[in-house]
């Protein structure tokens, strides 16, 4: 057999697509992505310089100095080990589907429910993930407008640069994987080289820096609650929030040379990388913090690590150091919609989201899921548009996107801790410490999944009311009424595309018209 979507293939010797072969998918998608380039999509995603700094006014009120530094380490920790375990499964079913693939092949029964439910969770936090990388983009933008032109940072007009960003992604997305593969990479360098340039100015330059005690002891409180433990575990959105998205190497398998290898180690590595250089980060930014907490919170910019960074080293200082953060924040949103689309362009290729045969469409000369690109950008618009009137709106969407993304991260690994003997491993595997790895991830889903849903603010008003238990709920509400009224007399799981010659078939049309 010839791998009829890449001019270069060899007979059989690619066993790469014999092994997607195997699980039941023709060669679709180009195979152009390498182990780093993988790696490189979930770190671009995770991006220390989009979750870190969007969210770090969320902390600074919630938990403060401590949440950042010993809340980081442990969250990165907890993470780590979440990651573990998906990647033993991610080597064993290297497809582009994912989570909810995995769902069905490890579940001893009921197969079709659970990966229905995993898939529109990881849909939700997918598309959620999106919305908070791109709006966060947004607002660190308009305040560098602010800045720079007087445009004020008014939710009105950080909703419309979130339009223009998100179309410009969308744009890049169906251009090609190897456009995407390759800012992907130079975006890893830009994240490293990026934390080590603001971390080093903003040791060197100012001439006073906050104390070590300040850096690694201080706890804020501006949350309303009296409860300092309660206030400090609210705290850990930050850190939770900005370790997500690494399922894009699972995502991007199909896309990726040796996908039982360098899918776990692209899942795992960009855990541990985003871990250290997040906590050089997080450091320097706090420990450049001295009088102004309160300035930082108030600043008409609407962002604080950049009033913080204008206060330590000036205003046209604190401006390039934005320009350096606004740029890998673009590199971020940019991946997230890649492997958003891609979970996207799967799931409807199984037939389980309303209009499939439209969205499983590939653009013949770009081999890309364009269609499912549309509907990462269009839904993840819709989803920010409380942004307007909510002054919460911003946690809710990225608390959501924590929720559905670790409630189907972690249901395989629990799926594949209850199948015991009856998984086998892929070429990757935790060994002996598979068990204890897979219950300890499990158990700090189910805290976070009830964590991130209470109130962030006391008193409770219209304004600060954290709808994200609404917007989970009503994607569960919708997929399982979906489920028992309709899906469950027709969704049986990931479809087999064909025998070996209905695959060649499908990846022979797909070259011809390319």
């Amino acid at each position: 057999m010839t791998v009829t979507g890449d001019p270069s293939a060899t007979p059989i010797a690619d066993a790469d697509t014999a092994k997607l072969h195997s699980l039941g998918y023709a060669q679709e998608l180009q195979r152009r992505m390498s182990g780093f380039s993988n790696f490189a999509v979930s770190f671009t995603i995770i991006s220390i310089l989009s979750g870190c700094l969007t969210a770090y006014g969320i902390a600074m009120t919630n938990g403060g100095p401590v949440d950042m530094t010993w809340g980081w380490i442990f969250v990165g920790l907890m993470t780590l080990i979440v990651g573990l375990g998906m990647a033993e499964v991610c080597s064993a079913y290297p497809t582009a589907g994912g989570l909810y693939y995995w769902s069905a092949k490890l579940a001893r029964r009921n197969g079709a429910a659970w990966s229905w439910f995993t898939g529109w969770f990881n849909l939700l936090g997918q598309v959620a993930v999106t919305a908070g990388i791109d709006y966060g983009f947004s607002l660190f933008f308009n305040a560098f407008l602010n800045l720079t032109t007087g445009w004020a940072a008014t939710p009105g007009h950080t909703l419309i640069i979130y339009a223009g960003i998100l179309l410009v992604h969308a744009v890049i997305n169906i251009r090609g994987v190897r456009l995407v593969a390759f800012l992907s990479d130079v975006s890893v360098w830009w994240h490293i080289l990026g934390v080590l340039l603001i971390v080093i100015v903003l040791l060197a330059v100012p001439a006073h820096h906050a104390s070590a005690s300040f850096v690694f002891t201080r706890l804020v409180n501006e949350t309303g609650f009296h409860n300092r433990f309660y206030v400090f575990m609210i705290g850990l959105l930050l850190a939770q929030y900005t370790f997500t998205g690494f399922d894009a190497s699972a995502h991007m398998t199909e896309e990726t040379h040796n996908p039982g290898v360098a899918g776990p180690k692209g899942i795992v590595r960009s855990i541990w990388v985003s871990l250290i250089a997040g906590f050089v980060l997080l450091v320097g930014i706090t420990y450049a913090i001295t009088n102004n907490y309160a300035s930082a919170l108030a600043s008409k910019t609407g962002v604080p690590p950049v009033q913080i960074w204008i206060d330590a080293i000036g205003r046209h200082g604190g401006e390039w150091l934005l320009v350096v953060a606004m740029v890998a924040q673009a590199y971020c949103g940019m991946a997230s919609v890649t492997a958003n689309s891609r979970m996207i362009y799967a799931f409807s290729r199984d037939g389980a989201i309303p209009g499939s045969n439209f969205w499983h469409h590939i653009n013949p000369r770009t081999r890309t899921p364009s269609r499912a690109v549309y509907f990462a950008v269009v839904f993840a618009f819709i989803l920010a548009i409380p942004s307007m009137w909510s002054s919460v709106a911003y946690g809710a969407v990225i608390s959501i996107s924590v929720i559905g993304l670790y409630i189907a991260y972690v249901i395989p690994t629990l799926l594949r801790r209850l199948a015991g003997s009856g998984f086998t491993p892929g070429p990757w595997a935790l060994g002996k410490w598979s068990a204890v790895v897979g219950w300890v991830g499990v158990a700090w889903v189910g805290v976070i999944t009830v964590l991130f849903v209470l109130p962030t603010a006391s008193p409770i008003t219209w304004h600060n009311f954290n709808y994200t238990p609404v917007a989970v709920g009503v994607v569960l509400l919708y997929s399982g009424i979906y489920w028992l009224v309709s899906a469950r007399k027709w969704f049986t799981g990931p479809r087999v595309q064909g025998d070996e010659a209905a695959l060649e078939a499908i990846e022979a049309q797909l070259e011809r018209a390319g």
